[in-house]
């Protein structure tokens, strides 16, 4: 499907705007849970977001390969991206250091406020389906089960290795574009959340950019394919997502207990296999722990509740 340039006429300000924006779109990716989707619906650029992003296809190619550069240009909408992408990438590399430090230090305590974000993630995606049938269930049950299950044989440490980083940023780019699911959430699922926040704090540049990379591919396809899939088949498309998100909850369960575990070239202690406990006594953390799991529930939620006060019919997950 073709697309018309969109217009990008802006006074300066206006991009330092569109740049403040992507901070926290950018700030909200960073935190497995917050979707950056869901903060663009907040700040009112989701649609054009989308119309941007679909403005790279193939007139763009042909224009570009055709060395007809400023046409290709005046096609595409980059300039709202790059003001965007400024905003996320400064969000990223000023944020990453606290949160890996925090779950060097605090584990309990930050997965617990990633616990209450994901879970009100679940009964805010679930808002957004249609009608509720017995065929929902299934799709629902077959969602969480299939992710309880890979959560489960997914090691702490999975391989390092450019394919792998590649897929990772293709995989995790789809929270941009997708309200309810984050980034950096898909990130935790593949294991590559810690490493890719030691990456960004220690300026590993051949790791991100085979992870930006990665993203930039997943980016240009999935949100063609999402379209497609909301279009086709929506209330499956909730279904899936929000059985994923159900069934990652395994991993995402605040107090474990390390079966083994080993040393990272850099003396870091990894957690190789892992149970999930209860709480062995009932003290200051726990409570802390408790409270935190709330908040980030009430956090999730006021999100959505400012989206679809934004949006007005209620439906963030279907745009463009």
């Amino acid at each position: 499907m073709m697309h018309s340039p969109i217009n990008s006429e802006r006074p300066f300000m206006a991009y330092i705007g569109l740049t403040m924006k992507g901070f926290c779109m950018g700030a909200a990716d960073v935190v497995p849970g917050v979707s950056g989707g869901t903060m663009a619906f907040i700040l009112g650029i989701y649609e054009e977001l989308i119309k941007s992003i679909k403005s790279f296809d193939l007139i763009f190619l042909r224009l570009l390969f055709s060395l007809r550069v400023k046409n290709a240009l005046d096609h595409a909408s980059w300039q709202f991206l790059l003001a965007i992408g400024l905003g996320i990438l400064t969000a990223i590399f000023t944020l990453a250091r606290i949160l890996a430090w925090l779950l060097q230090n605090q584990p309990v305590l930050i997965w617990s406020f990633f616990f209450g974000l994901i879970v009100a993630s679940v009964f805010t995606v679930s808002k957004h389906l249609s009608k509720w049938t017995a065929l929902i269930f299934v799709w629902i049950g077959l969602g969480a089960l299939f992710t309880y299950f890979l959560v489960g044989m997914v090691p702490a440490k999975t391989p390092d290795t450019a394919w792998f980083l590649f897929m990772s940023g293709a995989i995790a780019i789809c929270a941009m574009i997708l309200p309810g699911i984050s980034g950096a959430f898909i990130l935790v699922l593949l294991g590559k959340y810690h490493y890719v926040l030691e990456a960004v704090n220690n300026r590993d540049i051949l790791t991100l950019l085979l992870v930006a990379a990665g993203a930039g591919i997943g980016l240009a396809t999935f949100v063609r394919l999402l379209s497609w899939l909301f279009n086709r088949y929506h209330d499956i498309t909730i279904a899936l997502l929000t059985g994923l998100m159900l069934g990652s909850l395994r991993k995402i369960w605040p107090w474990k207990k390390t079966l083994q575990s080993m040393e990272d070239a850099h003396g870091n202690v990894i957690a190789t296999a892992q149970a999930n406990i209860l709480p062995s006594q009932w003290d200051s953390e726990l409570m802390i722990a408790l409270a935190l799991i709330v908040v980030g529930f009430l956090v999730v939620c006021s999100l959505n509740f400012l989206a679809e006060k934004k949006n007005g019919d209620g439906d963030v997950l279907l745009s463009g």
